[in-house]
């Protein structure tokens, strides 16, 4: 982990929305906000954050290959992933975290398991090195948290 600089957090579909969409579900707080808590997480493991929003897929596969080869030439930790509705619908995404074998923590700000039935079934769950459901925004300093720590295991005393 010595070369490692950087933690990826990337967002997918409607969170530019964030702090107006639904805010009795998601909370009132803006996406740049979300960014300044992943960039203090990041910063209290000396890790640069590079922090990104897309509603496009293809877009989100684009970057898991770019952070994938980040995480193999050791320049980088892994991925916070909200992938937000394609979470539950895409393969494409599933695919590409698996091929790019990237270390990637999946992330909710609901309690998914607590809402509508077709949001109980993740595509990205499955290759995923763990989840964050529930937590609010908080969830995402959690698995920042949690993907370092997988990285860097504690060490016995």
């Amino acid at each position: 982990m010595a070369g490692v600089t950087t933690v990826f957090v990337f967002n997918g579909p409607n969170l530019n929305l964030l702090g107006t969409r639904k805010p009795e579900v998601y909370g009132t707080t803006v996406l740049a906000d979300v960014e300044a808590l992943c960039r203090e997480s990041a910063a209290a493991h000396h890790l640069e954050l590079d922090f990104r929003q897309t509603n496009h897929e293809g877009v989100l596969v684009d970057w898991i290959h770019e952070a994938g080869a980040a995480v193999k030439r050791g320049d980088a930790v892994g991925l916070v992933l909200n992938a937000a509705a394609y979470t539950h619908t895409s393969v494409a995404l599933h695919d590409a975290i698996e091929g790019a074998e990237l270390p990637t923590v999946e992330v909710h700000i609901s309690n998914v398991h607590g809402r509508e039935t077709f949001r109980h079934h993740s595509f990205v769950s499955p290759v995923a090195a763990g989840i964050v459901v529930g937590f609010g925004v908080d969830g995402y300093a959690l698995a920042i948290d949690g993907l370092v720590r997988k990285a860097r295991p504690l060490r016995a005393v």
